[in-house]
């Protein structure tokens, strides 16, 4: 940057990005003081007006939105060179950052180890999310891939790779909804007690359109935010509604529960993504990564199918 000043545009982006000046000086570890005297130098720099000030914080304006674009820009492009410089050294180092949704954290972590092991010098960054966070990440580069559940259609994301993951109604082997007629129908699982993710959830929302569509409502006796908790819920009796695939790849699980189609082909369309944002240029030590993954998720599903 020779005529805009790096530092005056970090303090702008830090400053929109954590919601206030207060949380970003915090963040940079100075005094408030300094962050808004370096957006008001740059203010000055662009003769306009960047940010605007509301009860809760800050927000950009429309030209503080393109600062913000080119900004992101100039560091993406900083971060693949410094990538691809470090490749030439055999990935000995560089990171990979990875947002995903809870319920793809064995196979995740599986892909981690071995990724670790061939490439012991790159550091992996993971965060678990719901799918509306993970998408977030994505679209605003603060992941370079994400593992996302049944993701809408987003212009600002790419899919690398989906794989089919039907929701079912997932039960304990000795619950009576196992006489039901299969598929189930909508109006059976409203008889029997049900725990469901929240409503921040994207199975939620799947759900949600269901009931629309057919006009009846599930009423859960349980609500979490963690699909672990409602797994086990199923386990000590209940019924849940979770992707299939969550206990078809754990075979402790597949001797324990009973994995029971839902008659709605909504429930049945139901997919797994690979996403990143689309234009990103990933470096070499994301890319190699994406490779495992897509290879781990294809073998995996693959291994559902045969046993099946």
């Amino acid at each position: 940057m020779s005529y805009l000043q790096e530092n005056r545009i970090k303090f702008f982006y830090e400053a929109t990005k954590h919601g206030s000046v207060r949380a970003a000086a915090d963040y940079l570890n100075v005094a408030p003081s300094a962050v808004s005297r370096q957006i008001s130098h740059l203010e000055q720099e662009l003769d306009t007006v960047l940010i605007e000030r509301h009860r809760r914080g800050i927000k950009p304006t429309e030209a503080g939105e393109e600062v913000l674009l080119y900004y992101k820009g100039y560091l993406q492009q900083q971060e693949l060179l410094l990538d691809n410089l470090k490749s030439l050294r055999g990935l000995q180092s560089g990171k990979v950052e990875l947002a995903i949704g809870e319920g793809y954290i064995d196979l995740v972590t599986e892909v981690m180890n071995r990724f670790s092991q061939q490439y012991p010098g790159m550091n992996i960054q993971l965060s678990v999310h719901n799918g509306n966070e993970v998408i977030r990440k994505v679209t605003e580069d603060d992941a370079h891939l994400g593992l996302v559940f049944n993701p809408p259609s987003h212009p600002k994301l790419r899919s690398h790779l989906h794989c089919s993951h039907p929701l079912c109604a997932v039960v304990d082997k000795s619950h009576p909804i196992n006489d039901e007629s299969l598929p189930l129908k909508m109006s059976v699982l409203k008889r029997y007690p049900i725990a469901l993710p929240d409503t921040a959830h994207g199975i939620r929302q799947i759900i949600a359109d269901v009931e629309n569509d057919t006009n009846i409502t599930l009423t859960p006796n349980v609500i979490s935010n963690s699909l672990t908790a409602l797994h086990r819920y199923a386990a000590h009796g209940g019924v849940t509604l979770i992707p299939a695939f969550i206990v078809q790849c754990q075979p402790e699980w597949r001797d324990q529960f009973n994995i029971l189609p839902v008659k709605n082909a909504r429930l049945n369309s139901t997919q797994t993504h690979i996403v990143s944002r689309v234009g990103r240029h990933l470096g070499k030590g994301p890319t190699a990564f994406l490779k495992m993954l897509s290879t781990q998720l294809t073998q995996q599903n693959q291994n559902v199918l045969d046993s099946d």
